[in-house]
């Protein structure tokens, strides 16, 4: 498992499969989106595999290249269901308020950068007493690129007066594994999502923990 060791002044997390589940409203999301642009219907797991993705990708995953053109009705249709049910179905891992609280008790600063709208995100976190863990949240809404572009992670420690090397990126995916890439940020992968552990490998994430549970005892070395 290893350890992380330096000084270290923020933990920065991904959302989606890191901090929470949000796959049932997010397939259901989809599964409304296809149907309102008559598109053929698409698995379960097809739809799993791209959460975390932005939504131009994730369409262009699960489409045939002639839709392509119809990325821009794919977002409207989802955005309008998600924020009817994504919220409601997302579930925060178990884990989580106990790993903030030791994160915030040794002083390390906390935040978040996902491909999720922040407004969504925020709206979790107030349900589930946490946002004030965080000091910054920041979305898609808040960047031109999504990731794996590093400027909303380099925006975020900016905003927190931190260095790269001052900082953790924590995700699930190889999405993010590339964001910290390219932002100079050192990389710690969580497998509690899809992304199997050999996917990380050409990475070279500083540690990989099986459950973000695992994270005080590897930032403790």
């Amino acid at each position: 498992m290893g350890h992380i060791t330096g000084p270290l002044q923020a933990v920065v997390f991904d959302f989606d499969y890191t901090l929470a589940d949000s796959s049932s409203g997010a397939i259901d999301s989809f599964r409304y989106a296809f149907r309102r642009l008559g598109l053929p219907a698409v698995s379960d797991d097809e739809i799993r595999d791209t959460i975390g993705l932005s939504l131009a990708d994730a369409f262009r995953q699960l489409v045939d290249p002639r839709h392509w053109t119809d990325a821009g009705q794919f977002a409207l249709h989802f955005r309008h269901r998600a924020d009817q049910v994504v919220a409601a179905r997302t579930v925060l891992y178990a884990s989580v308020p106990h790993v903030l609280q030791v994160l915030c008790s040794r002083g390390l600063r906390l935040a978040i950068v996902s491909n999720k709208y922040r407004y969504r995100v925020r709206s979790i976190l107030r349900r589930e007493a946490i946002a004030d863990r965080f000091e910054v949240v920041t979305g898609s809404e808040d960047v031109e690129e999504p990731k794996p572009d590093p400027r909303g992670l380099l925006l975020t420690l900016g905003t927190m007066g931190c260095l790269p090397a001052e900082a953790l990126y924590v995700g699930d995916s190889v999405v993010d594994a590339e964001t910290a890439r390219r932002a100079g940020v050192a990389f710690a992968a969580v497998l509690s999502g899809v992304t199997p552990v050999t996917a990380f490998r050409d990475f070279e994430p500083r540690v990989i923990i099986r459950d973000l549970g695992e994270l005080p005892d590897v930032l403790h070395g």
